[in-house]
């Protein structure tokens, strides 16, 4: 078989692997579509993804449908079309018994953050835990199914900040999750969606998701206290301190952008004047369930998906995830 594998910054590879056996309690997956995540932008252009870097040939991605090739227990027919949920937790710990994906000593697919690495994706066959697979729905495109996990994410973002119901809402960043974000927020029943970037082609994207305001950094002012909720996608610091500044007294920011590995330059003070509650978001837990319900009602969120590129291109695939000017979320076919 053929597997993608990242060696190094900017040295990604499509190689021979051995296909792998399934031993009891796995399932062996046929992937057909992979999404390019932001942590994988930056194992490959970097080397590292915040404080993880690559020591080993890693293989990327978490995001991916697929179909069933074997399963030694009988249960799941070969060409069941499937979605995974990436995480295998670590051991339960005291308070954390509702947020399994906090606890210490799990890990993800396609991620450096173990030694040795949790191999991703992007193969042509993948073995995976059978309590990891989701069968789709019937008539949900593979395509749109390798959303689940992004959605998912966005998701739980969404319920971390409770109810959005008639909320006005602010989405900074409108790259993948960004318009993930907005379609979970208008999911959540917000009274307005306001969506904000550096770039107006990213911009462009956001109205089929569902926000009604497009304000470009830079050209367009953010009046203070405007909104409710608050959700930083971009991970940049200056939007950090935009979204407290923007949350109204005693709102809601919840960071999901991925921040830099550092200390950096952030503006908090009015926070404590409107003893506003910031939060950050990490992963999921179940809703990559509601995500493959969410994805299935509707073709609304095809419009997430902007480049479907052969893994064997990665090198393209990955410089065209890199520029949010062309793109949204590119996704590698296997």
């Amino acid at each position: 078989m053929k597997k993608l594998a990242i060696h190094g910054k900017e040295d990604i590879r499509w190689e021979d692997a051995e296909r792998p056996e399934p031993q009891e309690g796995e399932v062996r997956l046929s992937v057909k579509y992979v999404g390019i995540c932001g942590s994988d932008l930056h194992y490959y252009f970097h080397g590292a993804n915040g404080e993880y870097s690559i020591r080993e040939p890693l293989t990327p991605g978490h995001e991916l449908s697929a179909v069933v090739d074997f399963d030694p227990s009988g249960r799941l027919a070969t060409g069941t079309p499937v979605t995974v949920h990436p995480a295998r937790y670590g051991a339960s710990v005291p308070g954390l018994e509702e947020r399994p994906h906090l606890r210490p000593g799990g890990d993800y697919l396609g991620s450096a953050a173990a030694s040795p690495h949790r191999q991703g994706g992007a193969a042509e066959y993948l073995l995976v835990g059978a309590d990891m697979v989701r069968v789709l729905p019937e008539g949900l495109p593979l395509e749109r199914a390798s959303l689940a996990e992004p959605l998912a994410v966005a998701l739980h973002a969404v319920n971390l900040a409770g109810d959005v119901a008639g909320k006005r809402v602010l989405v900074t960043g409108a790259g993948p999750i960004g318009l993930l974000t907005i379609a979970a927020a208008a999911r959540g029943g917000a009274e307005l969606i306001a969506a904000s970037d550096v770039r107006e082609e990213a911009l462009g994207r956001t109205a089929a998701l569902g926000a009604s305001e497009q304000i470009l950094v830079g050209r367009d002012s953010v009046a203070d206290e405007s909104y409710d909720v608050v959700f930083e996608c971009s991970g940049a610091p200056v939007a950090l301190s935009l979204a407290v500044r923007a949350a109204r007294r005693a709102g809601i920011v919840v960071q999901i952008g991925m921040l830099p590995n550092t200390d950096i330059a952030v503006n908090l003070a009015p926070m404590l004047a409107k003893e506003l509650t910031v939060r950050g978001a990490f992963r999921f837990s179940t809703e990559i369930d509601d995500a493959i319900a969410l994805l299935a009602e509707s073709d609304t969120l095809d419009a997430v998906v902007t480049h479907v590129i052969a893994a064997s291109d990665a090198v393209e695939a990955f410089t065209v995830a890199r520029d949010s000017a062309r793109s949204a979320k590119v996704l590698l076919a296997l």
